[in-house]
């Protein structure tokens, strides 16, 4: 038992453990941002060139987990990526195995703490908070960096002091508890739940490595809690999947259920061979000095993750079927519509995340084009696919206010750089939902037409042709220009809008002398003005589409 004093002591210790855990994480997460938006560029390349090949697959999940030092996040990026449907379950397989390789380097970061490590890592968190107050982005953004690195170890130093775990009464507490709990499952449960709770396996590792090199916790017991937080590490990416679509919530189980096996076969090896495990990893890392025992700590993490990778990558399919059989497609009824390349889920990585939202505005695109393409048609030849227009215009209006509501959650997670981003996107959202109002105005007119019975002039309809022409042709232009960042198109997008502008003022005025002359009718001049006035417009629309890479606003004005 602990006399009063005693007590006062280790709840003082256990406030400065707290202290160390919490910086720990703020400095993970500091780290984990500061990477995963200047490297966002080359995560994009590398989900780019996402293939069938497993062995490069796992190059990919363990390269962008290195890149942001978290395997929590790359699953949650994978889970919105199947949702949309841009990846496969077997892609998203391999990538989620390379995903448990790439978390490793954290444990190896941590376990390389000492005591001149640390004074280069204070003076890097003192740089990063100084350079936060820099106004360069960049220069912000390496700050950010330095910081977060500089926070792990000040957080680890915290642990490791004699105010945490470096007291003799926080050694003798915790000795006491895994005396009690020195069970294998027991202590996977343990590291499951802690790890659940920080929703980070890399941070639960860093504390148990800590625990190692003081002396709080023996390695044996250490073994078994790093591989409950290679399950517990999962539960972020279960908790994602939550609302999504039914290869979503494979991708989680197929996570969770590589993990449980990894996790099944080691502790059974471990369990029959404890010690010779222990005296294997001491051989490996021979001395009593703080780095020595910290690095058989991720050392084994790094060989626990590689090895179940290299048992279970030949058996993808067998997940994948296995997921499948758990989680059927029955969840996948008619529920509304949904957006086909963008998932809440992808606001975890931001980067990714303005890739997808501009392959779905290029998608509501090429729907705008269809529907204002059928809608002239049948102005022409009087009919038309109705139902395909009605549906198309019904996804133009969801992607708008979906992709709206995005929008807006994304925007607070965005470098500077990519604000003017953003703020084109919003425009051209827009201009895109007011060409598919036109298209569907076309079609109205069609067929009111239709009903009346009205009919234009040869000499009307080849005018009206001339001008459609000239509309349809604006849109190859401008999606040329958005998609492709296409700066050369943007003068022939102009020259189109001059055209169609010139084209608006000679059809009018032909139009009204057709109407003195007696050779129209008073009938169908409504009609007529309205299509002349509405391709006109789409033509205006469409040329904000195409400057949107070079104003946000999309005016072409200010750059004549």
């Amino acid at each position: 038992m602990f006399t009063p004093d005693e007590i006062m002591q280790l709840i003082q210790s256990l406030i400065w453990l707290l202290a160390g855990v919490g910086i720990f994480i703020v400095g993970m997460n500091f780290l984990s941002d500061a990477l995963e938006k200047s490297a966002g560029n080359g995560m994009k390349r590398l989900l780019g060139k996402i293939v069938s090949n497993r062995i490069f697959g796992v190059g990919v999940g363990a390269g962008v987990t290195a890149l942001v030092q978290s395997s929590s996040a790359t699953s949650v990026m994978v889970i919105g990526l199947v949702n949309a449907g841009v990846m496969t379950l077997v892609q998203a397989t391999s990538i989620i195995m390379g995903a448990n390789i790439g978390t490793t380097i954290t444990g190896v970061l941590v376990a390389l703490k000492n005591d001149y490590f640390n004074m280069v890592m204070y003076f890097l968190a003192f740089a990063g908070v100084m350079m936060g107050f820099m106004k360069k982005e960049k220069v912000k953004l390496a700050g950010l960096l330095c910081s977060g690195l500089g926070l792990i170890f000040v957080g680890l130093e915290i642990m490791s002091s004699d105010q945490a775990f470096g007291n003799a009464l926080i050694k003798e507490m915790f000795t006491g508890i895994f005396s009690v709990i020195d069970f294998p499952l027991l202590l996977i449960l343990v590291g499951v739940i802690f790890t659940a709770l920080i929703q980070s396996s890399s941070a639960a590792t860093g504390v148990v490595i800590t625990m190692v090199g003081t002396g709080v916790m023996g390695l044996d017991l250490a073994l078994f809690i790093v591989l409950g937080a290679n399950i517990g590490t999962c539960v972020t990416a279960l908790l994602a999947c939550a609302g999504a679509n039914a290869n979503s919530k494979r991708v989680a189980l197929i996570h969770f259920t590589f993990n449980v096996i990894g996790t099944a076969l080691f502790t059974a090896i471990i369990w029959i061979f404890r010690q010779p495990t222990v005296d294997l990893l001491t051989a490996i890392f021979p001395g009593s000095d703080q780095m020595s025992l910290q690095m058989r700590v991720s050392v084994f993490h790094v060989i626990f993750n590689v090895t179940t990778t290299l048992l279970l990558l030949p058996f993808v399919n067998q997940l994948v079927h296995f997921s499948k059989a758990v989680i059927p497609e029955k969840e996948t009824a008619e529920k509304g519509h949904a957006l086909r390349f963008v998932d809440d889920h992808m606001l975890a990585m931001p980067s990714v995340a303005m890739a997808q939202v501009k392959q779905e505005i290029e998608y509501m695109l090429s729907l705008a084009a269809e529907n204002t393409r059928l809608s002239l048609s049948a102005l022409q030849t009087g009919s038309a696919d109705g139902n395909r227009i009605t549906e198309n215009e019904e996804i133009i209006d969801f992607t708008n206010g979906a992709l709206t509501t995005f929008l807006i959650k994304l925007s607070s997670q965005i470098s500077a750089s990519d604000e003017a981003t953003i703020g084109a996107y919003f425009h051209v959202l827009n201009d895109l939902e007011r060409i598919g109002d036109h298209a569907v105005n076309f079609y109205d007119i069609a067929q009111e037409m239709r009903q009346k019975e009205l009919v234009y002039s040869d000499e009307a309809k080849s005018e009206l042709q001339s001008m459609c022409d000239a509309v349809l042709s604006m849109f190859a232009v401008a999606r040329t220009a958005f998609e492709n960042q296409n700066f050369g198109c943007l003068p022939e997008l102009t020259r189109y809008e001059d055209q169609v502008d010139e084209m608006k003022k000679s059809l009018t005025a032909k139009h009204y002398a057709r109407l003195s002359e007696g050779s129209c009718s008073v009938t169908h001049s409504p009609y007529y003005t309205s299509t002349v006035m509405g391709l006109e417009r789409v033509a205006d629309h469409l040329v904000n589409v195409g400057y949107s890479i070079q104003n946000p606003t999309g005016s072409q004005k200010e750059h004549l």
